[in-house]
């Protein structure tokens, strides 16, 4: 077989992978990276044990010197797992060997979880590092867009129908507000999840005696991961919490992609995905325009989405641990990251190139009339009306608008409910603009992009002090 038949993931398909996933972050969750976080834990530990004397200081510098995945063959590592069906002896074996007079302290005192849950969050903090930085450059797009079009009216839809008047800048506000809190809650969970392991066989720390603590303590520390107060061999909600901040990343983002797919319906055509030439809506039919990036988004999020249910399953562990929930855990979180980014990488794709047709935006805004305006006639009328009877009013107007293609303000102005109040012709004719009806859109823009402003202006004073 061919290289290419021999791919059974879609990450790692030539033909298709591009269109879900992100190779930045494959690189992080790739075999040899995958690896390399188990050598660097193992490295952790050494010279952990090295700053308290557990082991000699040259050991400690030996192991580090023999920690590159690179000079391990993984494919013979594959096979030996096979044989020994545990994911880590065959590492430990050849790597003790490589440490030369470290090998005889590789490992000391601790437990194969110890080190792949160290691995995993490692290659998680470099995950949610990638991530971040996908996220603030799509946010910074979402506001450039929602400034641009701050003003802009177009049609507000409820029920997949014409409601009222808003602006397109704050549709933008509006996904931009929720990725502004998508930044807090990754940055909330690296507390939770960045957090070394390192219990022993049972999580009591027995084997590492007395020097437990400071050893943990020292291995955290030149990990760049924080202490838990205890072993969580068999707590898995930082890696729960984790895939599921993701799974709502990448909804986000499917959102975005299914606002713009439905917006380039043709009798709608208010907003297009980016098109170049080359660019095949159909195999069949030359003339076809479609989203067909916002579609593979669509699908990517529906992807992302079930993940969260996996490793909800993965927190139900069993005593003080077993190997059941870990390839689970092996499979779901670099899917999920890679599914994210693929998504911010994919949105920000969308939105750089985003075609906006500010003619359909007009066209379509008018298509009604005034019968759009049905709330302004009945918020006037309910001056002398009240609310329930203007709205009843209203109501029949609007009913007879629908079904005769009349004025609703010329149906208003029939009935004498309407000529007997203080609401005139000319106060109505006024009113019934939809461009003038946009309420505080453009004034919730500014408050979005604020925030966003406040946030980087928080965050480059803490560097400054850092």
């Amino acid at each position: 077989m061919s290289d290419l038949q021999d791919r059974v993931h879609l990450s790692n398909s030539a033909v298709l992978g591009g269109l879900f996933f992100s190779a930045r972050m494959k690189r992080i969750f790739s075999d040899s990276a995958l690896v390399q976080s188990w050598l660097d834990a193992e490295v952790g530990l050494a010279r952990g044990q090295a700053d308290v004397g557990v082991i000699p200081a040259a050991a400690a510098e030996a192991i580090a010197a023999a920690a590159h995945a690179v000079d391990f063959d993984l494919d013979e590592m594959g096979r030996e797992v096979m044989a020994t069906a545990h994911p880590l002896v065959p590492i430990i074996r050849e790597f003790s060997k490589a440490a030369g007079v470290g090998g005889a302290y590789v490992h000391l005192g601790a437990t194969t979880q110890d080190i792949t849950d160290t691995g995993l969050v490692l290659q998680t903090k470099a995950g949610l590092e990638l991530v971040d930085t996908l996220l603030r450059e799509l946010i910074d797009l979402l506001a450039g867009l929602a400034l641009e079009h701050r003003d802009l009216a177009m049609v507000g839809r409820t029920h997949a129908q014409h409601a009222l008047p808003i602006t397109l800048g704050l549709k933008f506000a509006v996904i931009l507000s929720e990725c502004e809190r998508h930044v807090e809650r990754l940055e909330n969970v690296r507390s939770r999840v960045l957090v070394g392991q390192l219990g022993g066989a049972v999580g009591s720390m027995a084997a590492l005696g007395p020097d437990g603590f400071a050893v943990q303590e020292r291995m955290n520390a030149h990990l760049g991961l924080a202490t838990p107060d205890v072993p969580w061999h068999t707590a898995r909600d930082g890696f729960a919490e984790t895939v599921s901040i993701l799974a709502m990343v990448s909804a986000t983002c499917g959102k975005i992609a299914n606002e713009i797919r439905v917006l380039q319906r043709t009798e709608v055509a208010e907003l297009e995905e980016p098109f170049t030439a080359g660019k095949v809506g159909s195999s069949t039919m030359p003339h076809k325009r479609n989203p067909m990036f916002a579609e593979f988004m669509i699908a990517n999020a529906i992807l992302a989405r079930e993940k969260p249910a996996s490793m909800l399953a993965a927190m139900l562990q069993e005593h003080e641990r077993d190997m059941s929930m870990w390839g689970v855990e092996w499979t779901v979180v670099p899917d999920s990251f890679q599914l994210s980014a693929g998504l911010l990488e994919r949105s920000a794709f969308l939105l750089r190139g985003l075609i906006v047709h500010p003619e359909n935006i007009h066209r379509n805004l008018h298509q009604l009339g005034d019968l759009m305006l049905s709330e302004v006639a009945m918020m006037a009328l309910a001056r002398d009306l009240g609310k329930s009877e203007a709205h009843e009013v209203v109501y029949r107007a609007s009913m007879k608008a629908w079904d005769s293609g009349s004025s609703l303000t010329g149906l208003l102005l029939e009935d004498v409910a309407v000529t007997e109040s203080s609401v005139d012709g000319d106060e109505l004719a006024s009113l019934m603009v939809p461009e003038k009806y946009v309420g505080a859109s453009p004034e919730l823009v500014d408050r979005a992009l604020a925030r966003t402003r406040l946030r980087k202006q928080r965050e480059d004073a803490e560097r400054a002090i850092d």
